[in-house]
């Protein structure tokens, strides 16, 4: 994996309105993606992992401009000298063009897909937006179907004649066919039997080497996260609290949310679930967060502090940024932790 820094996204928002009264003013705001940093190297793959409705589908789609940021820089370079380009800004003409470097694997295999479409025409389609000639997209549209799986045979067929996970294959073969080099997968197997799954994690992983790609793998089973991901950046209700390489926040997470997360990993050992933190109260609302700390009414470590000042994201170790006031004292407990305790156990 590369140093080098090809997407550098910083204090990206994305606010929704609420509207009320008969004049229907703007009250208040959502708040989906509240002021969010980090930056992807080459090659690397990052993972978004948090509650339901925590940001990170919208994260993921303000990146890649699928819907369009409040505020914020997400800019994207382009070769190996390139300079930078704001994608949150960018016009429509230079999005358009840009469109090529980078591209989004949804969710569902099923509503993705145009049922009026052929595959050889679904992979093809952002091919022919770019104006290629019709022997290039042919070509291209056979290999990259060859690379994920599908044999010719497949293209001329439409999409309800194939499983979920074919279906995804073809989902991943659009995403790559124009060779971008930053792809969100947002949640590209949460949909998909668990035998399945494992074919499709592996097939990500192989193209994600071989076409040396920037990967945002946005999940909410830290399971597959750990499976496939560099770095993971942790969100709750709009806000990264805690970004670390896979392996070290795994083994000691530092923020109390993640070692909850941690907590609720599926582990071989049946006696162990015993060992899962459940955590009391609701999730924040974006509308109307608490102040402080967004996570310490259900924080078993807050203190009054937490109740009143919000924690900066900070470095508490090289590589290892947490958003806690106590991140540097409290000994949270990681996956390996939980585990070996009970191994011990005469």
């Amino acid at each position: 994996m590369s140093t080098e820094t090809i997407l550098s996204v910083r204090n990206l928002k994305k606010y929704y309105p609420i509207e009320g009264g008969p004049l229907r003013r703007v009250t208040g705001h959502v708040k989906a993606v509240d002021d969010v940093s980090f930056d992807l190297a080459r090659g690397e793959v990052l993972g978004l992992v948090g509650e339901s409705g925590c940001g990170k589908t919208t994260l993921g789609r303000c990146i890649v401009r699928a819907i369009d940021p409040t505020g914020g820089s997400a800019r994207l370079t382009i070769g190996a000298a390139g300079t930078g380009i704001d994608l949150a800004t960018a016009g429509k003409k230079q999005l358009r063009s840009l469109r090529r470097h980078m591209n989004m694997v949804f969710q569902d295999p099923f509503s993705s897909l145009s049922p009026r479409m052929t595959v050889r025409n679904i992979i093809g389609e952002p091919l022919r937006a770019q104006g290629l000639p019709a022997r290039e997209i042919a070509e291209r549209v056979e290999r990259i179907a060859g690379l994920c799986g599908l044999n010719p045979g497949h293209l001329s067929r439409y999409p309800n004649a194939f499983s979920g996970g074919q279906r995804q294959r073809i989902c991943i073969a659009r995403a790559l066919v124009t060779e971008p080099v930053l792809v969100v997968a947002d949640e590209p197997v949460s949909a998909l039997d668990v035998s399945i799954q494992a074919q499709i994690l592996n097939l990500l992983q192989r193209l994600q080497r071989e076409f040396n790609l920037s990967l945002v793998f946005v999940a909410h089973d830290l399971s597959v996260v750990e499976h496939i991901a560099d770095r993971v950046a942790v969100m709750y209700v709009g806000k990264i609290i805690e970004l670390a390489p896979t392996e070290r926040l795994y083994r000691r997470p530092r923020h109390p949310y993640t070692e909850a997360l941690m907590s609720a990993v599926p582990k071989p050992d049946p006696d162990l679930r015993d060992e899962t933190i459940i955590l009391g109260g609701e999730v924040a609302s974006p509308a109307n967060p608490p102040s402080g700390c967004y996570f310490h009414p259900r924080c078993r470590y807050a203190r009054d502090i937490c109740k009143t000042a919000a924690p900066p994201l900070r470095e508490v170790e090289p590589g290892h940024w947490s958003a806690c006031h106590f991140a540097d004292e409290l000994a949270l407990r990681g996956v390996e932790d939980l585990t070996s305790e009970r191994m011990a156990e005469p």
